[in-house]
């Protein structure tokens, strides 16, 4: 499913239950937040060097249901506001790109590493 499409169905989900009169920006922004702390409590406590193996074993569920959360948050916040999900990345890449080019960026870790 393309993402503008799971966006419709996020979207129609939630008007089906008239959830849109609690969607201001405002509450869907704390909401994503909320989701995102739940999703970072999850990993609050594991450690660095085992944080992989445990998003990939015991955790991966929960993780992917918080995820869940945070990405229907964010495609209804996208919705409410007019911002094109898909291109605001995008567009973020973009100028990401431009700061730190990759070259660069690899070369000065690399340097600082030593």
């Amino acid at each position: 499913m393309q993402l503008h499409e799971l966006q419709g169905e996020v979207v129609r989900f939630a008007e089906e239950r008239e959830w849109g009169q609690f969607h201001d920006p405002k509450n869907l922004a704390m909401a994503l937040a909320s989701e995102a702390g739940e999703l970072l409590a999850l990993l609050r406590w594991v450690p660095t060097d085992r944080a992989d193996e445990a998003a990939r074993g015991d955790l991966r569920p929960s993780l992917a249901d918080e995820i869940g959360d945070v990405g229907i948050l964010l495609m209804l916040l996208c919705n409410r506001t007019g911002i094109d999900l898909g291109g605001a990345i995008a567009e973020k890449l973009h100028r990401n790109a431009l700061r730190y080019p990759g070259e660069g960026v690899a070369r000065s870790f690399r340097t600082t590493g030593e």
